[in-house]
């Protein structure tokens, strides 16, 4: 994983690789004979507050198939340089839900390079079988920021009227480099204030898959045991913050500044 992100530092800089154009690699990076490991499980369930059991969150197969992921976005092929790709939206598609001891494939692949009115989007698809049969998709969309400043591109689907808030989060300001150490998700702009501020932040920021497993482990008893959940990440959470969680009966949910009450994420669950 080191590796792989000074080569997306590399990605960034002039004359490194073969940045550029309009076609996707037809590359499907595989692995075979997964099995989760009992205790980084637990240690992750603890970093996002799910419940130590075994059956493996959704968002945790989304951590085991991330290496293949950046393997993927740090190619010489690949058309986009990762460095300063933006995570704007993931929906994984739980068809049932995978447990300790029990193996499966992943396959990793990039689809739909797309424009945006910032920029480009380009999904990175993941997908989980268990002896042939799909039991559970993940599409991470990433954006490359190439001028203008609107928003708009694809989001998760409309809030419904959400009720007061049901929580108040406190995100400590080590959640970054603790969720790193979980999941291998060691992106500088995560780890601490100082390298955060060379990519232009003002803080260290939390990880958005952090704060969408958060949300599930929130949601965890009232989880059905399939279903689609579709986030879109807004502004992100600098760290140390305070942030509210709401949640509707009708599936959406959304995390807010406790300050001033700016958008962080919203979401929304489905059943099957």
């Amino acid at each position: 994983m080191l590796a792989l992100y000074a080569r997306a530092v590399a990605s960034g800089l002039p004359l490194v690789g073969s940045r550029g154009g309009d076609t996707l690699p037809s590359l499907r990076l595989a692995r075979e004979g997964l099995e989760a490991d009992r205790e980084r499980l637990a240690a992750y369930d603890r970093v996002c507050g799910f419940r130590l059991r075994d059956e493996l969150p959704s968002t945790y197969v989304h951590v085991l198939a991330f290496p293949s992921a950046l393997r993927l976005l740090t190619d010489r092929t690949f058309p986009l340089p990762a460095l300063g790709l933006v995570h704007v939206r993931n929906v994984i598609v739980q068809r049932r839900a995978l447990r300790l001891g029990e193996a499966f494939d992943l396959v990793v692949r990039a689809e739909r390079l797309a424009p945006h009115e910032r920029g480009r989007t380009v999904d990175v698809v993941a997908e989980a079988r268990v002896e042939g049969e799909l039991v559970w998709e993940d599409v991470s969309t990433y954006l490359h920021r190439s001028g203008g400043s609107g928003g708009g591109g694809r989001t998760a689907r409309a809030l419904a009227e959400l009720p007061p808030a049901a929580a108040v989060w406190e995100v400590p300001g080590d959640v970054g480099r603790r969720y790193a150490a979980v999941s291998g998700d060691a992106n500088p702009i995560h780890m601490h204030r100082l390298a955060a501020k060379l990519f232009g932040l003002r803080r260290a920021i939390a990880h958005g898959m952090w704060l969408k497993a958060r949300c599930l482990a929130a949601l965890e008893d009232t989880l059905p045991a399939a279903y689609t959940v579709d986030v879109a990440f807004k502004l992100p959470v600098e760290l140390p913050s305070s942030v509210t969680f709401s949640a509707s009966p009708d599936g959406a949910f959304a995390v807010h500044a406790a300050r001033d009450g700016k958008p962080h994420l919203t979401g929304a669950i489905a059943a099957g």
